[in-house]
């Protein structure tokens, strides 16, 4: 069996250039001539996945599309109200 030979990346100028020679070719081709890639992912916000009875999750969406906003805004910014209410309370 015939050794595979790595082909040479050619040399882009621009991110554009890249983009559009990757557009054309398989990267998997050239995934040996790549280098290493090394970096850190420090995340700072948690995504909490509460659930919602249905007819009420029905009632903000219809809100918050009234009000031209995602419905998890919606809900975050009235939750943030009804926390500040009960701390000063």
């Amino acid at each position: 069996m015939a050794k595979n030979k790595i082909k040479p990346m050619p040399k882009q100028r621009s991110l554009r250039g890249t983009v559009e020679f990757f557009e054309t070719h398989d990267l998997g081709d050239y995934l040996d001539a790549m280098p290493e890639a090394y970096f850190t992912i420090d995340l700072k916000r948690r995504t909490h996945v509460i659930a919602l009875d249905e007819d009420l999750a029905d009632k903000v969406t219809a809100i918050a599309r009234a009000q031209h906003v995602p419905s998890q805004t919606l809900i975050n910014a009235w939750l943030r109200e009804k926390v500040l209410e009960q701390a000063r309370a």
